[in-house]
Protein backbone atom coordinates (compact mmCIF):
# COMPACT_ATOMS: atom_id res chain seq x y z
CA UNK A 1 0.00 0.00 0.00
CA UNK A 2 1.17 3.71 -0.65
CA UNK A 3 2.47 5.85 1.73
CA UNK A 4 0.33 8.39 3.82
CA UNK A 5 -3.02 6.53 4.04
CA UNK A 6 -5.05 8.09 6.48
CA UNK A 7 -6.48 5.35 9.34
CA UNK A 8 -9.76 6.25 8.26
CA UNK A 9 -9.42 5.23 4.81
CA UNK A 10 -8.23 1.40 5.93
CA UNK A 11 -10.20 -1.63 5.43
CA UNK A 12 -11.53 -2.72 8.71
CA UNK A 13 -13.06 -6.19 9.79
CA UNK A 14 -14.78 -7.28 12.88
CA UNK A 15 -13.60 -9.65 15.41
CA UNK A 16 -14.96 -13.07 15.70
CA UNK A 17 -13.82 -13.24 19.46
CA UNK A 18 -14.44 -10.29 21.12
CA UNK A 19 -16.37 -8.30 18.44
CA UNK A 20 -15.00 -5.53 18.56
CA UNK A 21 -13.82 -3.59 15.19
CA UNK A 22 -9.75 -3.70 13.48
CA UNK A 23 -8.35 -2.38 11.41
CA UNK A 24 -5.45 -3.33 8.39
CA UNK A 25 -2.18 -3.86 9.67
CA UNK A 26 0.87 -4.13 7.13
CA UNK A 27 1.85 -7.36 8.73
CA UNK A 28 -1.30 -8.69 7.69
CA UNK A 29 -1.12 -7.32 4.12
CA UNK A 30 -0.15 -10.78 2.52
CA UNK A 31 -3.08 -12.48 4.19
CA UNK A 32 -6.11 -9.75 5.25
CA UNK A 33 -8.56 -12.53 3.95
CA UNK A 34 -7.57 -14.98 6.26
CA UNK A 35 -7.45 -12.78 9.60
CA UNK A 36 -10.05 -12.97 11.98
CA UNK A 37 -9.10 -12.17 15.08
CA UNK A 38 -8.14 -8.53 16.39
CA UNK A 39 -5.23 -10.07 18.77
CA UNK A 40 -3.11 -12.96 20.04
CA UNK A 41 -4.97 -13.64 22.52
CA UNK A 42 -8.83 -13.76 21.00
CA UNK A 43 -6.92 -16.46 19.04
CA UNK A 44 -6.31 -18.30 21.52
CA UNK A 45 -9.72 -17.95 23.51
CA UNK A 46 -11.75 -17.94 20.19
CA UNK A 47 -15.07 -17.39 22.14
CA UNK A 48 -18.20 -16.41 21.24
CA UNK A 49 -18.99 -11.87 20.47
CA UNK A 50 -19.87 -10.78 23.44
Amino acid sequence: MPKHIKKADLPAKTCAACGLPFTWRRKWEKNWREVKFCSERCRRTKSAPK
